[in-house]
């Protein structure tokens, strides 16, 4: 299946009915008066957010949403039927925004959750509605109000405890495979990754998610490689694991392009936790190594941690790391919890 995370599809409400002009005409029964119902309430556009899903790819082939009208008012003072109500089924993370994708309109991040996203347009009144003690006798009667009708775009954002970062090439489908069950392509070329990879991982009884997307390069924001479209994926991870190439001429430049593109990417990409590891370090020397973790260190102003994700080294401690900075963005944090995952 491929993956898709934005879609742009149209959706329109049911038009309401039309009200009846009806007279009852029975034999025995004089003066039977209008008997005009009132048209049916035309269908609604509901999004809901299911289990099951991971992407878009649904709205690729299918991009418009109608719903059904409402029903005719008819004699005897019988109403119209309700319009059947549309279900646009989308997968946990998902956001809707508005045509010029400015405006958030609704935001799933539980199954279960559903939001209506164009109702119905009301059904028109029969004549029986005007009747009035001097006008016994109308043929008034209304039709039925439109839909609503728009053009909307599903933007879907990944849920994940944790967040891979890094250069093209940094290592991150590889520590990926390394901790999970997850099988992401892994080459060594540029750009790899193509689009964003889950993967459950277990630490001891504790488990949590962690996103791995297409690595940056500088000048993303501007488009540049695979550009910004994948970082929404990672905004509401509780941390950021930036993995820096232990192999690169310069571990502290690595490390300043990443930052630089957060923060022009925004969405408060730049102030979450971060946990900073010097990948690929079974192929440096102990001096190479040391001096890399330094400057990486004076780049970041943080504690770098040392790994690799082909020979597992460093890698349970980074886990638990990443263990105690997820329990920290849910406030679950307990002393005995800390020091059980701190390395």
């Amino acid at each position: 299946m491929k993956f898709l995370d934005e879609a742009k599809i149209h959706i329109k409400s049911g038009d309401g009915g039309d009200g009846c002009v009806s007279f009852r005409r029975e034999r025995n029964i004089p003066l039977g008066g209008p008997d005009g119902g009132n048209g049916g309430r035309g269908g609604d556009v509901v999004v809901e957010c299911v289990n099951g899903l991971n992407t878009l790819i649904d709205y690729r082939y299918q991009q418009h949403f109608k719903a059904a009208r409402g029903g005719h008012g008819m004699g005897s003072n019988r109403s119209g039927a309700k319009g059947e109500t549309v279900i646009v089924k989308v997968p946990v993370g998902t956001q809707v925004l508005d045509e010029e994708k400015e405006t958030v309109v609704a935001d799933f991040t539980e199954v279960g959750q559903d939001y209506v996203l164009a109702r119905g347009g009301d059904g028109g009144f029969g004549n029986t509605t005007f009747k009035t003690p001097t006008n016994r006798a109308p043929r008034k009667f209304d039709t039925g109000w439109p839909g609503e009708e728009r053009w909307v775009w599903l933007r879907l954002k990944l849920i994940a405890d944790a967040g891979l970062l890094g250069l093209p090439n940094a290592g991150k489908s590889t520590f990926l495979a390394a901790v999970s069950r997850a099988r992401p392509k892994v080459a060594d070329y540029p750009f790899t990754t193509l689009h964003p990879n889950l993967g459950v991982v277990a630490v001891d009884t504790e488990e949590f998610v962690i996103a791995d997307i297409p690595g940056l390069i500088e000048g993303a924001h501007d488009g540049a490689g695979l550009g910004h479209r994948f970082l929404g994926h990672v905004e509401r991870c509780g941390v950021l694991l930036h993995l820096v190439d232990g192999t690169a001429d310069d571990v502290a430049e690595s490390y300043k392009i990443i930052r630089e593109e957060l923060n022009k990417y925004g969405g408060g990409l730049a102030d979450k936790n971060e946990i900073v590891a010097l990948n690929k370090c079974d192929a440096l020397t102990a001096e190479a190594r040391a001096e890399k973790r330094a400057e990486l260190e004076a780049a970041s102003g943080n504690r770098v941690m040392e790994m690799s994700g082909v020979s597992h080294q460093g890698v349970e401690d980074v886990l638990r790391a990443l263990m105690v900075a997820i329990h920290d963005a849910r406030g679950d944090n307990e002393e005995e919890v800390r020091e059980e995952f701190t390395p």
